[in-house]
């Protein structure tokens, strides 16, 4: 039996789209069949005000390929057209699935756009009912979707790939602290109150999106490198000596946990993300509230222990650990054959 995702992002870079590569990973590493559906393999066109987005035009060939495949079960990993069409195919079937919560949309859509909170958290709960499980990335999340009435939620954590992992090196004396982002390039990703400080930091925003070009306008002084993959956005974590993440609005933050793995403390808001990722002053400084300084976080952090950082993170986060949660909750489970061959990349896609 294979275990089947169905998405709206997997050609992209992001946290979704990391997080099923390195499932996917895993699972060939345990001889287990992993097939992920997603709109690169159907007619798509960019989502026009998040055009990184591929929006599938063609929601019937997905429930073409669903009826061919008849999956007993499946995962559903965001709420767009794929996983509607998914959740519609499993409910008029009585199929088992479950669910993942990646992203923020109340938070994004209220701040972007002025569409009320309220009205986005009764779609997402309607979306996520009757799933079998619902997997949210921190404590702090599975609290605030409770609230909000979400049922049978799981903690799912996440994980570092190896080739992340780098050698530290010597900070410059007499050098600026040296500051490092890395991610989309967006709004909502609260990156100005970042870059406000490039005359006293020198700063590193590794990423791309639709706010790039405005940064770069308005923040001349701060490096812009774009995104940067395997051994180089290693080599990038270790010629810096702080983690700024100032995001409110993000349920984890994939890109704390590989910097701490990197032996980099993170600055960041305390919101939810953040204070589930980062034992404040051990590794990392949580800014009290959402007016107070970043800058000051970020020089509270060049005091911490590197080392006792790195050693403290890499012992804990683990994608390995990551896909066992997800296959203890994966319907029927046990059934997933480990006999079978792992997919191949053609079939995948």
């Amino acid at each position: 039996m294979t275990m089947l995702i169905v998405t709206d992002t997997f050609q992209q870079t992001n946290g979704v789209s990391t997080t099923y590569k390195n499932l996917r990973r895993v699972a060939k590493s345990r001889n287990l069949r992993f097939r992920v559906l997603h709109p690169s393999l159907y007619r798509w066109i960019p989502l026009p005000f998040y055009p990184e987005i591929q929006l599938n035009i063609q929601p019937f060939r997905l429930w073409r390929t669903l009826n061919r495949i008849q999956p007993k079960q499946l995962h559903i990993a965001t709420e767009g057209v794929m996983g509607l069409v998914a959740r519609h195919w499993c409910k008029s079937r009585g199929i088992a699935f479950t669910t993942s919560y990646h992203t923020r949309f109340p938070e994004y859509l209220e701040l972007m756009w002025r569409i009320p909170a309220r009205w986005t958290y009764a779609y997402l709960r309607w979306f996520h009912q009757g799933a079998h499980a619902t997997f949210v990335t921190t404590e702090s999340m599975r609290q605030t979707l409770q609230t909000h009435g979400f049922k049978h939620l799981v903690i799912w954590s996440r994980g570092v790939s190896e080739q992340l992992l780098s050698v530290a090196q010597p900070p410059v004396a007499g050098q600026k602290l040296r500051v490092l982002n890395v991610g989309r390039v967006s709004r909502e990703k609260n990156l100005d109150a970042l870059c406000e400080h490039q005359d006293q930091f020198d700063i590193t925003i590794a990423g791309d999106g639709p706010y790039l070009s405005q940064l770069k306008q308005k923040y001349p002084r701060v490096n812009f490198v774009g995104y940067q993959y395997g051994k180089a956005l290693a080599a990038l974590y270790a010629q810096h000596d702080v983690f700024a993440f100032p995001s409110r609005t993000d349920t984890f933050g994939i890109v704390m946990i590989e910097a701490m793995c990197n032996g980099l403390p993170v600055a960041a808001f305390d919101v939810t993300g953040p204070r589930d990722v980062i034992k404040h002053g051990f590794s990392g400084m949580l800014a009290e509230d959402f007016t107070q300084d970043l800058a000051q976080a970020i020089v509270q952090c060049s005091s911490l222990d590197k080392e006792a950082i790195r050693e403290q993170a890499r012992s804990q986060w683990s994608w390995a650990h990551c896909f066992e949660t997800f296959q203890k909750h994966y319907p029927d489970h046990s059934s997933c054959a480990r006999s079978q061959p792992a997919t191949t990349n053609a079939e995948i896609a």
